[in-house]
């Protein structure tokens, strides 16, 4: 049964995802993803870096927790700035959890219910990558949530196909010094790394779904993109390991979701120069330069001349996570066909986000923050403390333990492509359930999917994550 709400959820959102993702124009601009790729790899050199083991202790220790009460009736949004006069029918909410009261760690999410069947629709936990990048600006404005904003920077439009269509959906920007979300003590932000992540995720959840105790019992679900191919195993690990000795909130988790994510180094990298080559990016000369010399599976094994053919694989400026976008001009000139993603919608956002009305009607930056809102922390990123090399064996923990686990991948992204996805699926050497067979979405092949044991692997056409 858990494997079919799953499977109901997620095909339900790649039929929404399908229609919406046709091809636009995109930027070469910041890429957390690829810094940390470049800086593991250098890393490896002088053995700076070595694969992380999750150790969890068998010993429960009670995470912080606040007073509820109130709050939820609190946070509830009446109307954001320039929101749609009709169509708006969902309750949304928005505001802090604090997650270390000594230090005054908190962190901020926006809450959407579904406008038909919340009280029995799933409960979606959604995160961004990065690392360092806002899951309410990237995710719910950007991408799956149930606005977009408008060219004018001011007012905005409902999103046909929004996430919370499906399920009940949180955005959290998470670690503390991303997006709204802040720390009074500033050398909280030199400790941002995945277990801080995961730990404070872990407990704003137990605080949230005291805010909102008839969310404790409805199925839930983690989902995210990139990065959160880190985030999200860790978190479900923590989850699971908790629910056994904890005396605190059980969290209903049945499955996740992670998208183009990065979730092994060894078959990134592989995978990555595979498909530059299968889509003619690099040459002939550096593809067999690759197969000959570089080893990417131990922190002892990249060598100076594979280093050298590294080197070589230069695509030229493209933009990475979509490489068949044309590559926009810093500003917009005009509006984009109906149905192409605007590239500049992060410009539109910033704008929109920066505004005090929409700041106070969002409940967000109460304590007077020393920056704006923007979308991914560079300051985060530099800071970053701890990235395994690996997370595969938290995704076979999860699977062993009957959480279903869904790997999807658009077609068209460059940066954690379909071919490490696939890469890292091999590595795992899950047994084969379903055959790799197409599916359709308004009599067209949307692209194909093969089914594991507690694992399926999906592919969406001319998509990115």
């Amino acid at each position: 049964m858990i494997k079919l709400t799953m499977s109901f959820f997620i095909l339900s959102v790649l039929v929404f995802s399908f229609v919406l993702t046709v091809q636009g124009f995109g930027s070469s601009g910041h890429d957390p993803l690829g810094k940390i790729l470049n800086r593991q790899l250098s890393s490896l050199k002088s053995s700076e870096l070595v694969v992380a083991t999750t150790k969890l202790s068998s010993e429960y220790s009670p995470v912080y927790m606040s007073p509820q009460e109130g709050l939820k009736e609190a946070n509830k949004i009446d109307s954001l700035p320039g929101q749609p006069e009709q169509g708006v029918d969902f309750d949304q909410y928005s505001g802090y959890v604090t997650v270390d009261g000594g230090k005054g760690r908190a962190l901020f999410y926006y809450f959407v219910e579904s406008p038909q069947n919340s009280s029995t629709n799933p409960l979606v936990l959604w995160l961004n990558g990065g690392p360092g990048c806002s899951s309410f600006g990237n995710g719910a404005m950007m991408e799956l949530g149930p606005f977009k904003v408008k060219r004018d920077r001011m007012t905005l439009d409902l999103n046909e196909y929004s996430w919370n269509n499906a399920a009940n959906v949180i955005f959290l920007e998470s670690p503390a010094g991303v997006g709204f979300s802040y720390s009074n003590t500033t050398s909280d932000y030199n400790l941002s790394g995945d277990e801080r992540t995961a730990e404070d995720s872990y407990t704003f959840l137990v605080n949230w779904l005291e805010r909102f105790p008839e969310y404790k019992t409805r199925d839930f679900f983690l989902a995210g993109e990139s990065y959160a191919g880190h985030y999200v195993p860790q978190l479900a690990q923590l989850i699971l390991h908790n629910n056994k000795i904890t005396n605190q909130t059980i969290i209903n988790l049945k499955g996740i979701a992670i998208g183009n994510a990065y979730v092994d180094f060894e078959t990134s990298y592989k995978g990555m120069y595979n498909f530059f080559w299968t889509h003619s990016l690099i040459s002939d000369e550096a593809n067999k330069g690759f197969g000959l010399y570089c080893n990417f599976s131990s922190p002892y094994t990249i060598t100076d001349i594979c280093r050298e053919f590294l080197g070589q694989a230069d695509t030229g400026d493209i933009f990475i996570y979509d490489i068949y976008a044309p590559l926009c001009p810093s500003s917009p000139s005009s509006a984009p066909p109906a149905g192409i993603f605007d590239p500049y919608s992060d410009q539109y956002i910033n704008y929109y986000l920066n505004i005090p009305e929409v700041q106070k009607a969002l409940h967000a930056d109460v304590t007077g923050l020393p920056y704006q809102w923007e979308s991914c922390s560079r300051e985060i990123l530099a800071l970053w403390d701890d990235e395994p090399l690996t997370v595969l064996p938290v995704i076979e923990e999860l699977m062993t333990s009957d959480i279903a686990v869904w790997v999807y991948s658009g077609d068209t992204e460059g940066r954690v492509p379909v071919t490490s996805s696939r890469y890292s699926i091999n590595k795992i050497a899950a047994t084969t359930k379903t055959k790799w067979y197409p599916w359709y979405t308004q009599k067209q092949v949307g692209e194909y999917a093969v089914e594991y044991e507690n694992l399926t692997f999906v592919t969406i056409k001319l998509s990115t994550s």
